[in-house]
Parts: C-alpha cells; sequence; structure tokens
C-alpha cells in the first residue's frame, strides 16, 4: 500500500509551500491527510497497524522473551531529524522492523522481571481511543473529567478505601508518592506554598522502611525536605516488614531532639520480597503522635481488592493518602497509577490555583465546578481514565482480582518447586508474587562461595536466551534470581520451565567453571 505523495511534508527548494496563502488554502493542513482518498488510505493503514499489533498479542508465546538490540537497530534508531517526511507507511515499517521486535518483553507469558506489567488488547485499544478524542483532563465540562472521577470512585471501592476521597490518575507510583508526601508536608506546614521550607522553623523529618522503594526518597529530595530528614527504619528480619517499635522510638527521639515528625511511608507489597508492613500498628503510632501516613502500594495494595487476600493489605483504608500503579498488577498499558487523599480540602489546598485564564465561568466550556488540575502538579492532563473505565466495564473487577490471585497462587507454586530443589534456595517469604531464590549447585560443588557470580550468569543467559526474563536483588550480601509475577498470560507450565531451565544452566555453568580450574 502506498499513501499519495500529498500526505507527506512538501518542500520546493527548502520552502514548505505553506508560506504561500495560496498553497496553504488547497490544503487545511499538512499534518491531516488532504483528500478522501488520502483519508481512505490511512484508514486502511490504521486497520494494518491494529491487526498487527493484534497478531503480536496473540502469537507473543511463541517469540522470545526478550532479544538484544542488533548493531544495524541501533544505527537504524539513531540516526538525525528528519527535515522532510517519508510517509506514514515507510514509518510504519521502520516501526514494523525496528521497535516492534526488541521491545522490554513484558507482554511475554515468561517476563517477570522487575515489577513490569502486561497490557491488555483492549487497554490498547482504549489508548488508541483517547488520542483519538485527546481531551486535556485538567478541567473543563467534558465527559472525560466525569470518567475519571467515576474510575477514582470505582478504584476506592475495590481497595476498600473510603468512597469519599479524592485521587488523580498519573503517570505512575513515582508521581503518586509525590503528590501524596506533597499533601502530607503541606497539612504538617500549611504555610508552606506560600513561605517554603525556609519559613519553617525546625525541618520536617519522614520516616520509611529500608526495604522502602527508590521513590520515595525521590519524593523528599524533590520536595525540599532533603535525604538528611528521610529516616530508613530497620525492618524485621524473618519478614522485612517495617520494626513499628523502631518506628516510635525514632519518631519520639527526633521529637525531643526538636525536630517535626511529619509523615511515615508505609509499604504494602516491597518492590524486593513483595512484604507487607503492619499497616494498622503503624497507623496507630501515627494517630497518636498526629503524623500523616502515607501508603506505597504500588503493586500490594491490589491484595485488597480480594476476598482472599485482603488481609495481606489490612490496614490499608486508614491511610491518609494512598498510591499504587494500574500498569502493574491490573495489567493495563503503561502509563498509569493513582494516588488516592482521605480528605478532598487537604489535596486541593496542597496544589489548588486559578489565574485568570482559568477562571470560573457560570456556563459554557469553563463551567466545571471541580478541575483535576488542582490536584496535582499537572495542569495539562491526558486522557488516562479511559482504559481502566473501558476494562473495569468490559471485564468487571472480578476478573481482575482472579488474575491477582491466580498470579499469588503461581508464586505459591513456584515457592514450593525451589523448596523441594536441592540445588535450590528459598531466599525469603513469599507473601505475594515476588519470589526470591538462587542457585546453589550440589552440596560438595567446587562453586560453593561463588553463588553471586554464577547467578548472575544464570539470569543474563536466560534473558539472552529468550527463555525468560527475571530481574534481580540483592538480600544481605546474597545475589538473588527475582520473580515478580504481575502477568496474566503466565501459566504453570512457564514457572517449570524456568526452574528447569535454571538447574540446567547452573549445572552448566558449574560444569565449565570447574573445567577451567582444572585445566
Amino acid at each position: 500500500m502506498n499513501l499519495p505523495p500529498a500526505w507527506s511534508a512538501v518542500a520546493e527548494e527548502g520552502t514548505l509551500l505553506t508560506t504561500s496563502e495560496e498553497s496553504h488554502d488547497r490544503r487545511e493542513s499538512l499534518l491531516d491527510p488532504g483528500s478522501p482518498e488520502d483519508w481512505e488510505a490511512l484508514r486502511l493503514l490504521a486497520h494494518e497497524m491494529v491487526d498487527e499489533m493484534l497478531r503480536h498479542l496473540r502469537g507473543r508465546r511463541e517469540t522470545p522473551a526478550w532479544q538484544p538490540l542488533p548493531c544495524d537497530a541501533e544505527q537504524a534508531l539513531s540516526g538525525p531529524l528528519p527535515r522532510t517526511g517519508e510517509g506514514a507507511e515507510a514509518a510504519y515499517r521502520d516501526f514494523l522492523r525496528w521497535v516492534l521486535p526488541y521491545g522490554l518483553g513484558n507482554t511475554h507469558p515468561r517476563f517477570w522481571g522487575w515489577v513490569n506489567g502486561t497490557g491488555t488488547p483492549l487497554g490498547m485499544l482504549a489508548d488508541m481511543l483517547a488520542a483519538g478524542l485527546n481531551p486535556n483532563v485538567s478541567g473543563f465540562q467534558q465527559a472525560p473529567v466525569l470518567v475519571e472521577r467515576q474510575v477514582i470512585r470505582w478504584l476506592a471501592e475495590a481497595l476498600g478505601y473510603p468512597t469519599g476521597c479524592s485521587g488523580l490518575l498519573v503517570s505512575g507510583g513515582s508521581e503518586s508518592v509525590l503528590v501524596g508526601l506533597a499533601v502530607g508536608r503541606s497539612h504538617a506546614f500549611p504555610e508552606v506554598r506560600a513561605e517554603g521550607l525556609q519559613g519553617m522553623g525546625a525541618p520536617l523529618v519522614v520516616y520509611t522502611s529500608t526495604e522502602a522503594h527508590s521513590s520515595i526518597e525521590k519524593a523528599v529530595e524533590t520536595l525540599g525536605i532533603g535525604r538528611k530528614y528521610l529516616r530508613r527504619v530497620s525492618v524485621v528480619a524473618s519478614d522485612y516488614t517495617m520494626d513499628v517499635r523502631l518506628l516510635a522510638e525514632a519518631v519520639d527521639a527526633d521529637t525531643a531532639a526538636g525536630l517535626r515528625p511529619a509523615m511515615v511511608v508505609a509499604t504494602a507489597g516491597t518492590v524486593n520480597t513483595g512484604a507487607c508492613d503492619d499497616l494498622a500498628r503503624i497507623s496507630s503510632v501515627c494517630r497518636q503522635r498526629r503524623l500523616w501516613l502515607h501508603v506505597d502500594g504500588a503493586f500490594g495494595a491490589w491484595a485488597a481488592a480480594s476476598p482472599r487476600l485482603r488481609h495481606r493489605a489490612q490496614g490499608l483504608e486508614l491511610a491518609d493518602s494512598l498510591s499504587f500503579d494500574l500498569h502493574k498488577w491490573m495489567y493495563l498499558p503503561y502509563d498509569i497509577g493513582c494516588v488516592l487523599v482521605r480528605r478532598g480540602d487537604h489535596q486541593r489546598s496542597a496544589f489548588a490555583a486559578t489565574p485568570t485564564y482559568l477562571a470560573q465561568v457560570k456556563r459554557g466550556v469553563a463551567a466545571a465546578s471541580q478541575r483535576p488540575a488542582d490536584m496535582g502538579v499537572q495542569l495539562s492532563r491526558g486522557f488516562r481514565a479511559l482504559k481502566v473505565w473501558l476494562s473495569l466495564k468490559a471485564h468487571g473487577m472480578d476478573a481482575f482480582s482472579s488474575s491477582i490471585e491466580r498470579n499469588v497462587d503461581q508464586a505459591q507454586r513456584l515457592a514450593e518447586r525451589i523448596a523441594g530443589e536441592e540445588r535450590l534456595q528459598l531466599m525469603a517469604p513469599v507473601p505475594l508474587n515476588v519470589v526470591c531464590f538462587r542457585y546453589l549447585g550440589a552440596p560438595a560443588s567446587t562453586t560453593r562461595g561463588l553463588e553471586n557470580q554464577v547467578n548472575e550468569e544464570i539470569l543474563v543467559r536466560l534473558q539472552e536466551g529468550g527463555t525468560a526474563v527475571l530481574s534481580s536483588t540483592s538480600l544481605g550480601s546474597c545475589f538473588c534470581l527475582r520473580a515478580a509475577i504481575v502477568n496474566h498470560r503466565t501459566q504453570h507450565r512457564d514457572l517449570d520451565m524456568v526452574v528447569d531451565e535454571v538447574l540446567r544452566l547452573g549445572d552448566e555453568i558449574v560444569e565449565q567453571r570447574s573445567a577451567l580450574s582444572s585445566g
């Protein structure tokens, strides 16, 4: 299929034809198709694009989980700025050749690296619809704002959080943590927007665990509180949850020292092991000392959406603010996260601003009474809510809850298989969906003491071979293989295959090292 040349940027002797009013009038825009024939050609290309992406997702199991970028792809993707266009069809062919085969791999059934969600076909199509409508969901009298409000209520209900809360859809967990802590900072020091932290006197202090996500440190830095005043509370050795006794002691010590304890960030689903802090006990500490409680529930909060798993995130509903992602354990396409705040006036007072050019009027486009832009840092905002709205209406929350429960069952099965293998070692409890383990080899192996190097090589060979993508972490001084299962396409046979492959690769690497040392 060849699109007419009219649907390319046209230049003559280095000058765009649109510099002439006469040539400009011949076409409404150089960026839209110009004629009915051009529109029809684009429609056919659009159908081809949709068909190809659905074929890609449907056949993903038969392709490598990941493959390295070849040199020619790197060269093709480092070229200079195009000054004249090659046309939509040629650009799409470049996408098929250089981009589609070399993604992260998280759409594959055996991708369990980091905590990367899989995306859904309907979510993909919803993003297309949202881009076609292309609203600015900052406010205004428009349906997309109402869709986002409805989605916020649905998400609060699903997680058992007070449905009268406020909230905002954002880019992901890092932004939602930032918003939640900004509201907490404003609550602790209402004058901060006018005076900044310079006018505060004694410094604010934030508390979290040593297992908490790096986004908390970034938020504390960005908000001007500073790493110096972020207290990393040790965890209980047996389960990697925050030691609540040490938290209370740290808060009391800082208060006695003349500082201003302000916020605690607890975690539902730590990134390393999936541990859930004791949210109810932490909430009690916060209430007694009048501290803001933010819960980072990036993926673990979704346990609360399952009646069978809800106890894992008990106390979530007590948080003053709660952050979580929908592109992780709700399987939706990137990017979409959410922050909920118990009291909307707290969130609004932290961010609301109304310059004259955004003044509300009684009727017309600007008549909306509430503006999402008043709840966070963005003014212009995309229509992220549509993929949530369509997905929940189409599939129902129970389908997502069942998929979450299935992932937890798969993690338990994987842990049991590992525990039953003499050459493997389970490295942490498995409360949710994260499994940390490592290859040890036979008891008399000559590579004992070199487990970190052997396991790192196993990890890389798994990835480069396209078999599966696991990530890694360190627990104590031990390098661990880490499977974070937030994948609705995973089947039990995938887990068994990877355990078998870890054993095979481990034995192969040990044999190779033994041969080298004896040679």
